[in-house]
């Protein structure tokens, strides 16, 4: 059936707006399974006919269809090819001739496309472009451009390799020399424009994304058509950092208008050349020293500019870094002038910071805090002086320190009206105490000789920390953040009367105090001392929790509206830092913290729009079922289980892992309970092939399902006639290498817990399965993964299974395949187990073989002798099992691709289980175990040992039995 275009265009604008945006995918979803629906996609995009709307959401979609539908993990493409090829010879032509809003989107899926076919399978891709660069016409060329960019960007994050720079020489062969032509048209183009305001603007889109190629084309490496041009391609970019024109400013101060955009970007290239390339550029380097300098003494205080100094300063951080430039900056006088003329103005807060602290203050909060990624020029102009004071510590601090002194000394005369100068004072002090890396886990861990960060604490914020009435909200904030910065250098007694003093400032009616004082409770309550103990003690959080906690979450539910609720991750961070914290000590307030998780996840799941804020959610539930689940498990259980069937049913798939994660969670805290009800409710529509379709949902999944099983699910399910489908979607999983794992994961528990009698019809398709797998597709990953569950089985004769039972399982597949099996696969790599749970299990698998398998006994006479020898090998490094840690480990979720993949929760992060914790020497067990089984047998594993092993292997085995 062909797609309907009209009708697919009205859902498509329907899916942008949030009130239809459910029934609307829906509709997608049934459209996408209709043949050439990616290109109808396209058509949608290319046809004037259609709303700008309809356009847009029709890119948006394509792009992710694409992301999903391209390839499948072997690189295989998913589309048929007539498709595929359709699509490549339509996207280059289309990209050119649509808005530029479209063209990020179709940008984006050209991205996808090229990570898995270009250049090998796209190789007429970058003749396709170079034929369509024009010499005067923007329009066109800035379409090439983009897809060029779109293209080439993907070099900025990728590692050096043969492959990678086989990409790049075959991208310069075809694109280095045309690139050059086009940009010399342009700067011609641009001279004969100079009046012409609509073409300027044109044709600085066109350099703008010159630029951005500059940076993509020289990001591994200096391209020889740059270097052999470098004194023409310099004298280019430094004419544009000094170029001005009155058309191509805006008129709003608060948006960077073309040319603070191409000069910006002409900095970062510049920055890259001088940190990657110095050998080639350094020469050329002084002429921009002096530009920047100019630059930044002479721009203006508004916000459009702020992304222009900042690749400036970034710049000149850069350039302070190599020691033969440093020395410009290197006499007293010339640093009285950078601190004066350049890191002053960026320092001290302007109009425009005040604004945004009171109108926006979640914005400002981000953009302040260190470590945030954003480009500001307090943040840049406190590098440049870092870099500055690792070259020049005594003289930058001396400079920098009178300045501090007189800032100090202005607010003093006049506290009200001058306290700008105290924060400008503080700012700049901060900036120079800190020394190295400023770490997320301990804040500045190294301070400046010349910096007393606790005198400075003690004579100039520890009052604006301690005071209640008249205080400048502002200041209030420097004071919590330099207990945030310097919480390392800070002593665990001196924290026993800064701790409560922060908890007094969440109380705060200002925004921004409030939530600073909860980012610093939060980090301070992770601090631990060098022996892992935390620096502010159980003790002292849990008198405060019940306050700490209500207050926060009063906080959080002050708005009712999805949005807002979620805005502040901050707070909710806190949340779950507190749980963390003090472990059981939440069962006193377990009813009304469940409660208010119950009505955040209700609201939330309408509209899930912060990604941290629901990341750390769903962190701060699964403290609180970690601690308290074990010793009230039906309370947990039936408190949140309304809740999380609501995710359920709202289809909030942003949501839906981390449901199964906590469901699982729930069921792990009671090991001894059966299973309820509802769980047996869960089990079929779990068990849905649709729902394993997304990725993001395969971990959680089998943890839920590994879970369910051992509570009593097995029998359940063995019951309910569905042993097939949970082996079908073994069978799915493990035919994949990006589920293998968990295909291998969900097989263990299946073995573990089923009896045999309801599975050993099944056992030679599973076998036959793994093997097809290790024939055909094998990785080092699954061929471990194989290995542990052959020792799984093997170690298990207290399950009626063994090494005899695998034997007899392989034979039935198919006689003599055991025996190559074992030489092969399983003894070589059970070396090559590193995991010391595995090693145990390989350990205890091995010992039972040699001592109950009568297979090895009578059959495979030399291969009970290399059971031994594989057997002592791994006895010569003993599996040592750690100590058990509680220790919840920092995860940021930044760096989890949520919303793409699978993000597990650290709070309840899945413990390796040990099959055989009542073995705790493993040695000895192994010793204990074979004069066991001697004796058991009669003397017959002596007398093996005297006749199968070898005169190396025979002592070492002897030395165990005796």
């Amino acid at each position: 059936m062909a797609v309907d275009l009209q009708g697919l265009a009205k859902v498509l604008e329907a899916s942008l707006d949030p009130t239809q945006n459910k029934q609307a995918e829906l509709a997608i979803l049934k459209e996408e399974k209709k043949p050439n629906f990616s290109l109808s996609l396209l058509h949608i995009v290319a046809s004037d006919s259609y709303s700008g709307t309809a356009r847009l959401a029709s890119a948006l979609y394509f792009k992710n269809h694409i992301k999903r539908n391209w390839t499948d993990e072997d690189g295989n493409h998913r589309l048929p090819q007539n498709g595929v090829t359709a699509i490549k010879q339509e996207l280059i032509g289309l990209m050119i001739s649509v808005p530029s809003n479209i063209q990020y989107q179709l940008g984006d899926a050209i991205g996808v496309i090229a990570d898995s076919d270009f250049w090998e399978r796209w190789d007429t891709l970058v003749d396709d472009l170079v034929s369509r660069l024009t010499p005067d016409n923007p329009r066109t060329n800035n379409g090439v451009l983009q897809v060029a960019h779109s293209i080439f960007k993907r070099w900025r994050h990728l590692y050096r390799s043969d492959p990678l720079f086989t990409e790049i020489n075959h991208v310069l062969s075809k694109f280095g020399t045309p690139f050059l032509v086009l940009i010399e048209s342009t700067d011609r183009s641009i001279d004969q424009s100079q009046t012409d305001k609509a073409s300027l603007l044109q044709l600085f889109a066109t350099l703008n994304l010159i630029v951005k190629l500059f940076y993509d084309l020289s990001v591994q490496e200096l391209p020889p058509v740059f270097e052999d041009n470098i004194p023409a391609v310099t004298t280019l970019l430094h004419k544009y950092l000094m170029y001005d024109n009155e058309l191509l400013e805006t008129d709003d101060d608060g948006e960077a208008g073309p040319l603070e955009h191409v000069k910006a970007g002409i900095f970062e290239v510049l920055e890259l050349w001088v940190r990657k390339y110095e050998d080639a550029f350094g020469g050329h380097v002084g002429q921009f020293i002096g530009s920047s300098w100019n630059l930044l003494t002479t721009v203006g205080p508004e916000t459009k500019f702020d992304i222009l100094v900042s690749k400036a300063l970034q710049f000149l951080t850069a350039v302070t870094s190599i020691t033969e430039h440093a020395q410009t900056f290197s006499e007293e006088s010339i640093l009285n002038q950078v601190v004066e003329r350049v890191i002053l103005p960026n320092m001290t807060l302007r109009d425009s910071d005040m604004e945004l602290f009171e109108d926006e203050p979640i914005e400002f909060i981000r953009g302040d805090l260190e470590g945030s990624d954003s480009d500001t020029r307090r943040r840049a102009a406190t590098d440049f002086l870092r870099q500055l004071m690792a070259k020049f510590e005594s003289l930058v601090s001396t400079v920098v320190l009178r300045y501090v002194e007189h800032y100090m000394t202005d607010y003093s005369k006049d506290p009200s009206a001058n306290w700008k100068s105290k924060d400008t004072a503080i700012y700049l002090y901060s900036s120079i105490a800190a020394k190295g890396t400023i770490t997320t886990s301990q804040g500045v861990t190294n301070t400046n000789d010349f910096a007393n960060v606790i005198d400075f604490f003690q004579k100039h914020i520890a009052n604006d920390l301690v005071s209640d009435a008249g205080a400048e909200p502002l200041l209030q904030v420097d004071a919590i953040k330099y207990l945030y910065m310097f919480r390392s250098q800070i002593t665990a007694t001196q924290w026993q009367d800064a701790f409560p003093l922060l908890v007094k400032h969440l109380g705060s009616s200002n925004y921004v105090v409030y939530t600073y004082a909860a980012i610093a409770l939060e980090r301070t309550m992770a601090l631990t001392t060098s022996t892992k103990q935390p620096v502010i003690n159980r003790t002292s959080v849990k008198g405060l929790s019940a306050q700490l906690l209500q207050h926060l979450f009063n906080l959080i539910e002050k708005e009712a509206e999805p949005a807002k609720l979620q805005e502040n991750e901050f707070l909710m961070r806190c949340i779950m830092r507190v749980l963390i914290a003090i472990r059981e000590g939440v069962l006193p307030v377990v009813d009304t913290t469940i409660a208010h998780f119950q009505k955040i996840i209700q609201i939330s799941c309408r509209n899930p729009s912060n990604p941290r804020f629901c990341y750390y959610l769903f962190e701060a539930v699964g403290a609180l079922i970690r601690f308290a689940a074990p010793l009230q498990p039906d309370i947990l259980e039936t408190g949140l289980h309304g809740s999380f069937a609501g995710v359920l049913q709202n289809e909030a798939q942003e949501f839906v892992p981390y449901i199964f994660q906590l469901f699982a969670a729930l069921l792990e805290a009671n090991p001894s309970g059966t299973i309820s009800e509802y769980y047996q409710s869960l089990i079929a529509p779990i068990l849905n092939p649709e729902l394993w379709t997304s990725k993001g949902n395969v971990p959680a999944l089998v943890r839920l399902l590994s879970s369910i099983i051992p509570r009593g699910g097995a029998s359940y399910i063995a019951q309910s006639n569905q042993i097939e489908t949970i082996l079908g979607i073994f069978h799915h999983l493990v035919s994949t290498k990006t589920n293998e794992i968990y295909g291998m994961e969900l097989l263990e528990s299946i073995v573990a817990n089923f009896s045999l009698s309801s599975l050993r019809t099944y056992y030679v398709n599973i076998l036959q399965t793994l093997l097809t797998r290790l024939q055909n597709s094998k990785t080092d990953t699954f061929a471990l993964r194989f290995v542990r569950f052959y020792h799984f089985v093997s170690a298990r004769d207290d399950k009626e299974l063994g090494a005899d039972f695998f034997i007899s399982i392989a034979e039935q597949l198919q006689p003599g395949v055991f025996v190559p099996l074992y030489l092969n696969v399983i003894l070589p790599d059970t070396q090559k187990i590193l995991r010391p749970l595995d090693r145990k299990t390989a350990v205890i698998s091995l010992t039972k073989t040699l001592t109950d398998s009568a297979a090895f006994a009578e059959k495979y006479k030399k291969g009970w002798a290399y059971t031994c020898e594989a057997l002592l090998k791994l006895l010569e490094n003993p599996p040592i099992l750690a100590a058990a840690d509680d220790t919840i480990a920092e995860q940021d979720p930044d760096d989890m691709s949520y919303g793409v993949g699978f993000t597990q929760l650290t709070t309840i992060k899945r413990p390796n289980r040990d099959q055989w914790p009542e073995i705790t020497d493993v040695k000895m067990w192994v010793s204990d175990y074979l004069k066991a089984a001697d004796r058991r047998h009669n003397g017959k594993i002596t007398g093996f040992a005297s006749e199968r092993l070898s005169p190396e292997a025979a002592p070492v085995f002897a030395a165990y039995m005796h």
